[in-house]
């Protein structure tokens, strides 16, 4: 029996020096927590160090961490992940709007959702258990005593002695979020999941990985990142969060908010007037359409769309998925005061909403840069120039957009426009353009930080995503040269026009691989 203090902190030992790989902890969680097929809460891995005949095989017990700086809990737009007074990660499944975010913050890919009820799960030391006093089944099951719970801030529990005064190590502490999950004897070649290559054609020693678009499969896919040999022989592999889905709704939030962006400022530098049907009507009509497809891709995403609600009414406000929500709300509030203010006549109006207007969509196009910095596991995605890259990408869409749709409108001649806006609009689209690819540049080229970044880099541009990322980067070069050759007068408008349908799609498919290859480095 466990006794229960106001001051105590649950950790968990598992000690390698005992483990026999023997999967009875995996067995009794799914039996405990009535996990189903597909999905563990807890599993065993194998590795095999080593070169024939010199050669061992390392365990390692993979599981939720209980972070003291849970990414999970901060990411959480609705708290249906907490922290507990007693240090314990633990989940709501009733509030739980199956965003995934969850997933993207965990360093340890511990978290999935349950194909049965929809919601996202862990290990939580069974707390149910530890609140009647029970020990956790995995513990109870151990036939080696291989796994230890209790008290870390008790001096006198077998888990602080061990933590305190015995060797032990814990899984990527770089990301500092204080995991409670210590590991005693566990060879590096199992705790860091580069460390073991990936077998050839994925054929494990027991099984083979599910490879598809939607599932990372285990291990190193270039080479092990250990001293010494090692060999992934056994692994789960792993769902990726967010599909093409979230990669289309940057792309379209990007339009939604590059659009007004870029009408706004044709409007402050005075090549577009304030009466032009072009400010008065396409915009806030274009906007608030790609608005719209925006939120129906970011439901459509959601496990529980019905639940999307919660984001409002009990936001965790350290969520950028919260923040983005509201100001994608405010957002949608000044397009729709505009589209008023024009039916009413009141053209002042739409000059005054500009004041927030502008502000509101900038935060549009970068917020889900912060939104992606959250998500701690995914290394490329932690990178400053993110925000100014959405920025860029917000004008390239909106310029290339508003092009086709003014040259598309020209039926009467250019005389009855107050200004005829295609030289600023192509300028704008060939100029973003160029920053939009030296951002690329630099995001390939430079030595990357991590080597999980490294991997990220490597499967976008030469692995599973290659294809995407080529054939984007290659329209997005012939999108932006069309324009500029067209300025100089290389080549008639209405070729150098023909470069924005390249340039959107070529974003497109950039975004794509961009967002895909972020989440595809295996995590445990």
């Amino acid at each position: 029996m466990i006794e229960h203090t106001d001051s105590m902190k649950w950790a968990k030992v598992i000690d390698h020096t005992r483990c026999i790989g023997c999967h009875a902890c995996t067995t009794a969680c799914k039996s405990e927590n009535l996990v189903p097929l597909s999905v563990t809460r807890t599993y065993v891995k194998h590795v095999d160090v080593g070169v024939f005949p010199q050669v061992r095989r390392a365990h390692q017990v993979t599981r939720c961490n209980q972070c003291a700086h849970a990414p999970c809990v901060v990411a959480c737009p609705t708290t249906a992940m907490f922290k507990r007074a007693d240090g314990i990660v633990d989940f709501d499944k009733s509030i739980c709007i199956g965003c995934k975010a969850c997933m993207a913050a965990c360093p340890y890919d511990a978290i999935f959702i349950n194909p049965e009820d929809h919601s996202a799960e862990k290990c939580n030391f069974c707390a149910h258990r530890i609140d009647m006093g029970l020990e956790p089944a995995c513990v109870v099951v151990c036939p080696t005593q291989a796994i230890l719970v209790g008290d870390m801030n008790d001096e006198n529990s077998y888990v602080a002695q061990i933590i305190n005064r015995e060797p032990v190590t814990v899984r990527r502490p770089e990301k500092e979020t204080l995991p409670k999950l210590f590991y005693k004897g566990a060879h590096q070649a199992t705790l860091d999941p580069l460390a073991a290559k990936r077998p050839e054609g994925g054929l494990f020693m027991w099984s083979e990985q599910q490879e598809s678009s939607a599932h990372v499969v285990s291990g190193n896919p270039t080479f092990n990142n250990s001293s010494a040999a090692a060999l992934l022989s056994y692994d789960v592999a792993h769902s990726i969060p967010w599909d093409w889905r979230v990669s289309l709704y940057t792309w379209t939030k990007g339009i939604a908010a590059g659009v007004y962006l870029v009408a706004a400022l044709l409007v402050l530098t005075g090549f577009l007037t304030e009466g032009n049907w072009l400010w008065l009507w396409a915009t806030p009509i274009i906007s608030g359409v790609f608005v719209a497809i925006t939120g129906g891709f970011l439901l459509w995403d959601l496990e529980h769309p019905d639940r999307f609600y919660l984001i409002f009414t009990r936001p965790q406000w350290r969520s950028w998925l919260v923040k983005g929500a509201f100001i994608i709300a405010g957002y949608t509030v000044v397009l729709a005061l505009h589209f008023i203010g024009s039916w009413a006549g009141a053209r002042s109006l739409q000059s005054w909403l500009m004041i927030p207007g502008i502000p509101l969509s900038i935060l549009t196009a970068i917020y889900t840069a912060y939104l992606f910095a959250q998500a701690k596991a995914r290394d490329m995605w932690q990178n400053p120039l993110l925000p100014p890259h959405l920025f860029i990408q917000a004008l390239l869409l909106g310029s290339a957009v508003l092009s086709l749709f003014y040259v598309s409108l020209r039926t009467e001649p250019v005389s009855h426009w107050a200004i005829d806006l295609t030289s600023p609009l192509l300028w704008l689209l060939a100029i973003s353009s160029l920053f939009h690819l030296l951002m690329i540049w630099g995001e390939v080229s430079l030595t990357h930080p991590t080597a999980h970044a490294r991997v990220a880099i490597w499967e976008m541009v030469r692995g599973r995503y290659r294809n995407d990322f080529w054939m984007g980067t290659l329209l997005s070069l012939v999108g932006g040269l069309l324009p500029g050759l067209a300025l100089f007068g290389v080549v008639n408008i209405s070729i150098g026009v023909a470069g924005a349908p390249m340039a959107l799609i070529g974003l497109m498919l950039y975004e794509n691989a961009y967002v895909q290859a972020g989440q595809s480095v295996p995590l445990a």
